[in-house]
């Protein structure tokens, strides 16, 4: 299959490691993987901040970049992203008028994927381990991010790939489906609130005792991993897919600013 990475900006710009590890999973599947060059910002922020009209062109780059037949499906390592190619930009194109936008718009979405919607409805990945080689002899926690539970419907997924990675010990998160207090602009705009958010989460995270908190958006694992350096936390973030890309041979050493502990066999 001929998969096209839609990186997303925090992605590109932060964690490009991610992008890199959403690719290396994919091809260790036999797959090929393309990456549309106009692509940029997919225009959530916007949206989500009641810019419809100054969204409209982001919205349209996007549809242009991905409105190819040169690849067979779209994916993001990000559950808000994709979400908001799925659900906002046909939102955006018939709030402005532009049914053909639209129409091409929706064409986009239904072709887009969050990656563990990908790995597991499209691709058939059920064992990490076995299908993948993953390997993350680590104690971890999980946050699952809002878009992903409330947009995209996500479910376990992310949670059942990660349960079957190679010598991870998994710790339930207390309160995991409430919000980190990032929400984009929100966190911007409402500081104060966002930061007692954090809080909660940040001490729900520690009093799992995991060695790092992992989940399908980088820009919630950014806000979390802020929050956790600020209060002097040991605990890392960490994005699943580079848990999903570690091996044996190759295993992932660091989380944020933490450093792992040497690989337990």
């Amino acid at each position: 299959m001929r998969i096209a990475l839609f990186a997303t900006c925090i992605v590109d710009a932060m964690y490009p490691r991610t992008a890199r590890a959403t690719v290396s999973i994919l091809e260790r599947l036999g797959h090929e993987v393309v990456f549309p060059p106009g692509q940029a910002c997919c225009g959530q922020m916007h949206v989500n901040s009641g810019y419809f009209a100054e969204a409209l062109p982001v919205v349209a780059n996007h549809v242009k970049a991905f409105d190819t037949d040169d690849y067979d499906v779209a994916v993001a390592p990000s559950g808000s992203c994709v979400a908001s190619v799925k659900h906002q930009h046909q939102l955006v194109a018939r709030r402005c008028g532009d049914g053909a936008l639209e129409a091409r718009a929706a064409v986009v979405g239904a072709r887009t994927y969050e990656l563990s919607q990908l790995l597991t409805d499209v691709l058939g990945v059920t064992d990490a381990a076995g299908q993948l080689g993953s390997h993350f002899p680590h104690k971890v926690t999980y946050h699952p991010s809002c878009h992903g539970m409330r947009l995209l419907h996500l479910g376990d997924r992310q949670l059942n790939l990660l349960a079957t990675v190679g010598g991870i010990e998994l710790v339930e998160l207390p309160e995991a489906d409430a919000c980190c207090g990032f929400g984009g602009t929100f966190s911007l705009k409402n500081a104060d609130v966002s930061s007692a958010m954090m809080e909660d989460k940040a001490a729900n995270i520690c009093g799992t005792g995991a060695e790092l908190c992992t989940g399908g958006d980088a820009s919630c694992l950014m806000h979390i991993g802020g929050g956790l350096s600020r209060q002097g936390s040991e605990v890392g973030t960490l994005h699943f897919a580079e848990i999903l890309a570690s091996t044996l041979e190759n295993p992932v050493t660091a989380a944020g600013n933490v450093q792992l502990a040497g690989a337990r066999r």
